[in-house]
């Protein structure tokens, strides 16, 4: 089965496609007045699993980027995100949590145990009561 691309224009914030998640090649198109306008609203919004800028303006794309919490995303492309290894990709809030893809997947869903392995031939008396202030001293001179 195939689902053809859909441009949806004429749509308003409050339209039912917008208070989804849009899994397909589905692009509602709003428009507005000024770019804070825009990232006031989204910040406004449940953080997104991904977030597709296109714009050749550098200070635009910064501006965007900064403001908006998102799980991953790209500037002037689609997905492609998804397809780098060397990248996680993962949502934040209510579109999940943790990377996964490549390393980061690896990291994530790996449990590193840390255990410190004391050797039993050395163990300096000054780490025991009582202490006094002879031991205080030393033990001060260590944690600095």
């Amino acid at each position: 089965m195939k689902i053809a691309p859909t441009v949806m224009d004429g749509v308003s914030w409050e339209a039912p496609v917008m208070g989804e998640e849009i899994f397909g090649p589905i692009l509602p198109v709003l428009t507005y007045e000024n770019l804070e306008e825009v990232t006031r609203r989204l910040r406004s919004m449940p953080a997104p699993l991904a977030l597709y800028l296109f714009s050749s303006n550098r200070k635009n794309i910064s501006y965007v980027t900064q403001r908006l919490l998102f799980g991953g995303g790209c500037i002037n492309d689609t997905l492609v995100h998804l397809a780098t290894s060397s990248m996680g990709f993962g949502g934040v809030g209510e579109s999940g949590m943790g990377a996964y893809h490549g390393k980061r997947g690896f990291d994530t869903f790996t449990h590193y145990k840390s255990i410190l392995d004391k050797k039993t031939y050395l163990d300096l008396p000054i780490r025991y009561r009582p202490y006094g202030k002879s031991k205080d001293s030393i033990i001060r001179m260590f944690v600095k």
